[in-house]
């Protein structure tokens, strides 16, 4: 995936949160609709992730392509 193709997965997904929480904030959501949620917000987590690696190569003059999406057990690792 290039970053036009990231960015355009992660305006996606920031949609789909939206439509989530807006279901959830008028107590319409589902418990599908509450795993799902929990679901968006990690494939967000893991977009950003590799937003973050395909710019930090291409600052060193290295290949972007060569930046891979890490599983959710490391990048929900992160400490904050």
């Amino acid at each position: 995936m290039d970053d036009a193709q990231i960015h355009d997965r992660i305006e996606r997904l920031v949609a789909e949160e939206h439509e989530l929480w807006d279901a959830q904030g008028a107590g319409n959501a589902s418990e599908a609709d509450r795993r799902r949620l929990a679901d968006v917000k990690v494939s967000l987590d893991r977009c950003w992730d590799l937003l973050r690696q395909r710019r930090a190569l291409e600052e060193f003059s290295m290949d972007p392509d060569a930046a891979r999406a890490r599983p959710e057990e490391t990048v929900e690792g992160y400490e904050q």
